[in-house]
């Protein structure tokens, strides 16, 4: 009875000690996590970086918040340092990363965090001697392994640029090169859309007169930043491309698949866009295309396609009813705003003026966010003011109202601020100025623009 007594008593005393180490090496963790993050918040990542690397060796699942100011301790130490020091710490971030993977998985997207590692080497490439066929290879690989959240506009830049590199040295074929620039463009519009959502619900609220939260704000900030981001690096994406998509290589490159696609729809739907956007559309293939894209996937794509074979035969009736058919086919919000915006050019290049208007402000209903048809809308009215008055004060008066249309551009979309200004300041400029008005005497009199416009404008006061 004393031995089984001696034994109980023994094994307490070990489990409260194991106990008691549990929780002193617990506070010790937790003395470390705070003492890294108070630095880190300072700023001072030299004396957070102790702390910092101890407890991810100790305990790398311990909180989060290593990896969340580890990160910003290693940007630090890599921006400080050199040479074989400096690519220690780059490969310590990646480490980090691929940590912060394992133990917060539903915190850190595949995508997003696969490619901030292969920035950070393209960034670093010369100290870490990657080629431009690993570097690449990794983009892709993070693009394939979870492309949504695979969104960072300079990721996905960088992700072109290395294809175009590899392309020009003759290591990627072209089919290779449309094919790359093709899934980011659609990446890029996939998240255009996405914030022009965001972008328009809010603007929705302030129509109807419901003030804008501190979060709302922050919210239409941030995704006009999303869009100014995204409007920069598709120019960026596009003049990358440059002449290699010219018709002289797209035109046999197409002849050459064709018969092994001639029934894919996602080829030809490709296909189709790039010979479009491209000017190749006088090529007999174009039209076998269009008609191939038309029988095998029939939409209010293919339909938009099949006007512009019309028209360029002339057939502008028929094309015009083709145009109508694809806006009343598209059900995507976003994506009929889009095509309204198209036919609204086509019509604006025919002189169609009225009817383009019409296009061009159902696009601004579906997506308030996009000021591109305001624009669209000045230039119709300005290349009008010599029709559209019955004095020559009268006509130049349009301009004023050209202007005004113009600046609605920049209220409404973040990524026309200086374009919309510069039209608008043209379009001023053109207008009668101060001693005109006063010679005429009107100075605040509403004047009537006739023609197609149907609308007033008043003369600024002197």
């Amino acid at each position: 009875m004393k031995t089984k007594i001696t034994f109980l008593t023994f094994l307490f005393a070990f489990l409260v000690a194991g106990v008691s180490g549990v929780n002193a090496q617990n506070e010790e963790q937790m003395a470390k996590l705070s003492i890294m993050t108070e630095y880190a918040k300072a700023k001072n990542y030299e004396a957070a970086y102790k702390p910092f690397k101890e407890l991810w060796a100790e305990n790398p699942k311990f909180n989060r918040a290593i990896y969340v100011y580890g990160e910003k301790i290693l940007d630090y130490k890599i921006d400080k340092s050199a040479g074989d020091e400096k690519t220690g710490f780059i490969n310590d971030l990646i480490k980090l990363w691929e940590d912060r993977g394992i133990h917060f998985a539903s915190k850190t997207p595949k995508g997003e965090y696969a490619a901030k590692a292969c920035q950070l080497m393209f960034d670093n490439k010369s100290v870490l001697g990657k080629s431009d066929e690993e570097l690449y290879d990794c983009f892709d690989a993070a693009y394939k392994a979870d492309k949504e959240t695979f969104k960072n506009p300079k990721s996905l830049y960088t992700y072109f640029y290395l294809m175009v590199k590899l392309y020009d040295a003759g290591k990627k074929p072209a089919k290779d090169l449309f094919n790359k620039y093709d899934d980011v463009v659609e990446k890029i519009e996939d998240e255009i859309k996405y914030a022009s959502e965001k972008l328009n619900k809010l603007a929705e609220k302030e129509e109807a007169g419901t003030p804008l939260t501190s979060k709302d704000k922050k919210y239409k900030k941030y995704y006009g930043q999303v869009l100014n981001a995204y409007d920069q690096i598709s120019g960026s994406i596009d003049s990358q491309l440059g002449g290699r998509a010219n018709c002289e290589n797209l035109i046999p490159l197409y002849n050459k698949d064709f018969d092994a696609h001639a029934t894919d729809a996602v080829w030809l739907r490709r296909a189709v866009s790039r010979m479009y956007n491209k000017e190749c559309t006088e090529d007999p293939l174009y039209e076998k295309l269009v008609k191939a894209y038309d029988a095998t996937a029939p939409s209010a794509d293919t339909k938009y396609f099949v006007a512009t074979i019309l028209l360029k035969n002339g057939k502008t009736s028929e094309a015009e009813k083709y145009l109508k058919q694809s806006y009343d086919l598209e059900t995507d919000t976003f994506k009929k705003a889009k095509l309204a915006n198209r036919i609204g050019l086509i019509l604006k290049k025919k002189g169609r003026y009225g009817q383009a208007r019409g296009y061009f402000r159902d696009a601004l209903k579906l997506n308030p966010s996009n000021g591109r048809p305001h624009l669209s809308i000045a230039a119709m009215y300005a290349a009008s003011a010599k029709n559209c008055g019955d004095t020559n004060f009268n006509k130049r008066a349009v301009y004023w109202y050209a202007a005004q249309e113009a600046r609605k551009a920049s209220r409404v979309d973040p990524t026309l601020k200086k374009a919309a200004a510069q039209s608008a300041a043209n379009y001023s400029a053109k207008a009668p100025q101060k001693a005109e008005i006063f010679t005429e005497g009107n100075s605040g009199k509403v004047i009537k623009i006739g023609c197609w416009i149907g609308a007033s404008v008043t003369v600024p006061n002197i």
